[in-house]
């Protein structure tokens, strides 16, 4: 009996205290809600003493900070470009629905009914913290927490909350729920410089936010609120924790269905432990160049903020063929004792002057970021003769078939005169241009800058897009003149083209994050060149390659080939520039530091090899193209052969 009178007691003390608790739980919801909807009702008047507030329709016209991203002509991706943030704006379209409810379920699950301020959340949110023991509502409305995100500090004070709601209702008068949505969700901090909910996206699971299940939806949505915490890299198990409530949230509402919730947690996720925000360049080298091309024309925060979209001229095959044959040509060169530290590779297609590939040095570009290929001024030695060459057939006096003495010569040259050498230390006599360029006589070449003279040559370089200082000294026709490989490359291009110039670039086109055009570097051919002149010239040099200084460059296909070996003095320099009609390629070799390399390192016995490789891999499968032949110029310009000079 004892026992049974105790035990109705007990329940009776329970059902009293439950019944206790669910009115003071009901008395306290119901003070909150009088007193948050006073509050609402206060904070209209207040808004008339916040009148120096921000005005919330500049948000019509708001661009926020937005990656650029980098693709190759093929619209592969290179690189992104981005400061402190890095986001990628989507409109509301393009988010998966799971995520759009997971964001409203966590942080305002009332967002379609309120207008701006939400009192009735306010107290539900202490409520639901109060009985889990945490945080796992919040009181503000997600317009308020976008507010503060875009006009506000971080500042607890109760002028701040007040001036908070004030803009929030603001904006929910001017905005659409769904404009408003959109902007949270590209606005939003989810962790690891990830700024908006595709970034994000990205970043974790390596996926579009319009891809994203349920599963990676909810996990995403609970790092909101401590993304430094439970974003899943970081802290993969309190992210799973954080899906759970999530979930739970979304059955709670009625959002999703108990099979949905009970398959999303079951769900194994995947997360990309290296994340987008800190991904290196797939190719830095070029990423460096076009950078550096597009602050030029648009200015470094429009690059790093300013979203664009920038089809770059680069083909990513021929790139990683050049990288690798660099690679490979430089351990070559190692291996034969060529004391060469450094190699730059560009690749120009003729025909529109686009940049097709570019290497700017071997090895770690962490531990060297010195781009060679764009930034060395190098001596040209003798690849830069043919300017000479083409500068006196322009001249119309003269053909490769024309007489030229190769004999000792003494230049006056201030107060000690210059006597020039042959790379042997010996003499010819009179030979045929052709044969003097076949094997780089210097004499010959002298003879003839002098002739035209140094100023005229420098602007043929001019024309050709060479824009590195050149003085006119005696020595300009042997390569004393420090230029680079782009420049070099973009040069020969011209020669390989029949005298036709198209801006030498890295950048095809460019798009703001509208899709609107603001860099269209479409190809305009423009002929600077006399055509008959550059057939002489492009002639001439075939011959270095079938029996001269560049005979290693001949390819298996037996396509015609024109270029140019140069040697500097005491080895510091080599080169080999050449082209096919599809393509004119400039490889240098040499050390950063200017120390010479081994003796007899010249760019006709080291570098021709790794030009032939790069050549043939590049164009397996193209065409075998002709250049065109003199007499066929002459003919369809319907002009004479010029007279040899002898």
């Amino acid at each position: 009996m004892a026992s049974n009178s105790v035990e109705r007691s007990q329940s009776l003390t329970g059902s009293i205290l439950k019944g206790t608790l669910k009115a003071v739980g009901g008395t306290l919801l119901g003070i909150i809600m009088i007193g948050g909807a006073a509050v609402a009702g206060g904070l209209v008047g207040l808004a008339l003493s916040f009148r120096d507030l921000p005005d919330v329709r500049v948000l019509k016209g708001y661009v926020p900070v937005e990656t650029t991203y980098i693709y190759d002509i093929n619209g592969g991706l290179i690189a992104r470009l981005h400061g402190d943030v890095n986001r990628e704006v989507v409109t509301l379209d393009r988010i998966s629905p799971h995520l759009k409810r997971s964001v409203l379920a966590m942080e305002d699950a009332y967002f379609y009914t309120h207008k701006g301020v939400d009192p009735s959340g306010i107290g539900r949110a202490i409520l639901a913290n109060f009985s889990a023991g945490g945080t796992v509502e919040g009181g503000s409305t997600l317009t308020q927490q976008l507010v503060k995100n875009l006009f506000l500090s971080n500042e607890r004070s109760l002028n701040r909350k007040v001036a908070e709601a004030v803009l929030a209702m603001r904006v929910e008068q001017v905005f659409t729920k769904e404009q408003i949505l959109e902007m949270y969700l590209n606005q939003v901090f989810w962790g690891k410089n990830t700024n908006g909910a595709e970034t994000a996206s990205q970043n974790y699971f390596g996926k579009s936010a319009a891809d994203l299940t349920l599963g990676e939806a909810a996990m995403l949505a609970g790092t909101i609120q401590a993304p430094s915490v439970f974003n899943p890299v970081d802290n993969f198990a309190e992210a799973k924790k954080r899906q759970g409530l999530v979930l739970d949230r979304l059955l709670e509402l009625g959002w999703s269905s108990p099979a949905e919730v009970k398959a999303a947690k079951a769900q194994k996720i995947v997360i990309r432990k290296q994340g987008i925000s800190y991904e290196a360049s797939r190719v830095p080298y070029v990423s460096q160049a076009v950078t550096a091309e597009l602050e030029e024309k648009f200015g470094k925060d429009v690059v790093l903020q300013g979203g664009l979209r920038v089809q770059t001229t680069i083909d990513l095959k021929l790139q990683r063929i050049a990288e690798e044959v660099a690679a490979e040509g430089h351990k070559d060169l190692v291996d034969r004792g060529a004391y060469a530290d450094q190699l730059a590779l560009v690749a120009v297609d003729p025909r529109t002057g686009f940049v097709k590939a570019l290497v700017g040095g071997v090895g770690d570009f962490d531990k060297n970021q010195f781009n060679r290929a764009v930034l060395a001024r190098r001596q040209l030695g003798s690849s830069f003769k043919p300017f000479v060459y083409y500068a006196a057939f322009a001249t119309g006096n003269y053909t490769p078939d024309s007489v030229i003495d190769d004999s000792p010569m003494t230049i006056p040259d201030g107060d000690e005169p210059y006597i020039p050498r042959n790379y042997d230390n010996k003499f010819s006599g009179p030979i045929t241009i052709r044969q003097a360029i076949a094997v780089s006589r210097n004499i010959p070449a002298l003879k003839l800058g002098i002739e035209v003279g140094a100023e005229n040559v420098i602007a043929i370089c001019r024309k050709l897009g060479i824009t590195s200082p050149l003085k006119p000294v005696v020595s300009l026709p042997l390569g004393a003149a420090d230029v680079t490989p782009l420049e070099v490359a973009g040069a020969y291009a011209v020669f390989a083209s029949g005298g036709y110039k198209s801006k030498t670039t890295l950048i095809a086109r460019v798009t703001d994050r509208n899709g609107n055009l603001v860099l269209d570097n479409t190809p305009k051919p423009e002929l600077i060149l006399d055509p008959i002149a550059v057939s002489y010239l492009t002639d001439a040099l075939r011959g270095v390659v079938t029996n001269g200084t560049a005979t290693e460059a001949q390819m298996s296909d037996g396509r015609p080939i024109a270029g140019k070996t140069g040697t500097t003095s005491d080895f510091r320099d080599a080169w080999f520039v050449g082209y096919v009609p599809q393509l004119a390629v400039a490889i240098w070799i040499g050390n950063d530091d200017y120390t010479p390399m081994a003796n007899g390192v010249t760019g006709g016995v080291y570098v021709t090899p790794i030009w032939r490789k790069f050549m043939e891999r590049a164009l397996a499968g193209q065409p075998i193209e002709q250049f065109p032949v003199p007499s066929e110029i002459q003919d369809k310009e319907g002009s004479k052969k010029p007279p040899q000079k002898n």
